[in-house]
């Protein structure tokens, strides 16, 4: 499948799902909890979801960097890698799990941020060139790195208010994502 097809399917069924999430809300009385946690922010964070996000996020991390060499295989082709030896289905499958870990769990602590799981490792990738082992490491240094920054831009643009880091994210992100697209680039 075209990853940019892949990545708009995401973004349209991410879409929905806000929607049916934001009329629960509103049949609750809980829209302003949800709007904050659907664009995204580290000022409602608890220590206690910190602790859940660093254990389920080591335990993606080792994942992914014990599989990267694989994936890095895998994205040569699937006929290429099963004559290397690769079982496709089960790294894939890892994978799956590895992601619903890492991205799971930042969810559930900081909300939806917009487009830094998504444009980052596009951006590692060409910077640091296609092999897995150096994108996947990479990535999280500069994805935590713009969330960093982010917040802190997020906690000085309106104060004593912070603004959603998913609303800064997404202005960063979306002309990049729409560059991506309009130049049809073969990305993660």
């Amino acid at each position: 499948m075209d990853p940019i097809r892949l990545a708009l399917a995401g973004v349209a069924i991410g879409t929905l799902l806000i929607s049916l999430a934001t009329a629960i809300a509103m049949i609750f009385n809980l829209s302003q909890q949800l709007s904050f946690w659907i664009s995204g922010g580290l000022s409602t964070s608890k220590w206690t979801s910190l602790k859940l996000l660093f254990y389920l996020g080591i335990v993606g991390i080792v994942i992914s960097i014990l599989i990267s060499h694989k994936i890095t295989i895998i994205s040569l082709g699937d006929e290429v890698a099963t004559s290397l030896g690769v079982r496709i289905n089960l790294v894939r499958l890892i994978a799956i799990v590895a992601v619903i870990l890492l991205s799971g769990s930042s969810v559930s602590v900081a909300g939806n941020i917009a487009f830094v799981g998504l444009i980052v490792p596009h951006i590692v990738k060409f910077l640091v060139g296609t092999d897995y082992k150096r994108i996947i490491p990479t990535s999280i240094l500069m994805g935590a790195n713009l969330l960093v920054y982010s917040d802190i831009v997020a906690r000085m643009i309106n104060k004593p208010y912070e603004t959603p880091i998913g609303s800064l994210t997404a202005l960063i992100g979306a002309p990049i994502f729409i560059y991506l697209i309009r130049r049809g680039h073969r990305g993660i």
